[in-house]
């Protein structure tokens, strides 16, 4: 009898002797936990200054009818305020062109000292802007003439300090030496600014 019971006895330890050398099983790893990089934020408050390149077109009206279109080359510089939601700024711009009116003067550059303000994206900021602007021509008889310029703009970070940007405005001169003379300009340009 107790042969039996000491048999069954080696018979069940070796049946879970391998269980008991491998030992318990061990659990199973958690699944890696994947953070989404954040998102960086984007400050656009401070100075700006920039180059831009785009097309003018200009047309006359009241003592005669002329119109031309040119390229334009210029440089610009704007101080502008985060407030989170939007932005708030000013600066100034000078570009440098050659629009040939009818062979009777030529719009030789235009300066603009305006404000601009929009919804601030992050990484993107949508702004309108307005200001004075100024036409100097070729042709002493013409003149130069002040006036005012209103459009839209649109600028976008390329690095933390580098943005690209793109603009149309609308300008009214009506203040040139010869009387009677109107002139109207749109401008489409764009532009690479560095922030600091």
């Amino acid at each position: 009898m107790h042969v039996k019971i000491w048999a069954l006895g080696v018979a069940l330890m070796g049946l879970t002797a391998p269980a008991w050398a491998s030992g318990p099983t061990p659990a199973p790893a958690p699944a890696p936990v994947t953070i989404p990089p954040a998102v960086p934020a984007y400050d656009w408050t401070g100075p700006s200054i920039g180059l831009q390149f785009g097309q003018i077109d200009a047309e006359t009206s009241g003592l005669v009818g002329l119109e031309g279109d040119d390229t334009l080359i210029g440089l610009r510089a704007y101080y502008d305020f985060d407030f989170g939601d939007f932005i708030v700024g000013g600066g100034l711009q000078y570009d440098n062109t050659e629009v040939d009116l009818g062979g009777v003067t030529t719009i030789d550059n235009v300066l603009r000292l305006g404000v601009r303000g929009g919804v601030d994206l992050n990484r993107n900021w949508v702004y309108a802007t307005a200001g004075w602007a100024r036409a100097e021509t070729s042709n002493p008889v013409v003149g130069d003439s002040d006036g005012y310029f209103a459009g839209i703009g649109y600028e976008v970070f390329l690095t933390q300090n580098v943005t690209a940007g793109a603009e149309i405005l609308y300008h009214e001169f009506d203040d040139f030496n010869l009387g009677g003379l109107e002139a109207e300009a749109t401008t489409a340009a764009l532009s690479v600014n560095f922030r600091f």
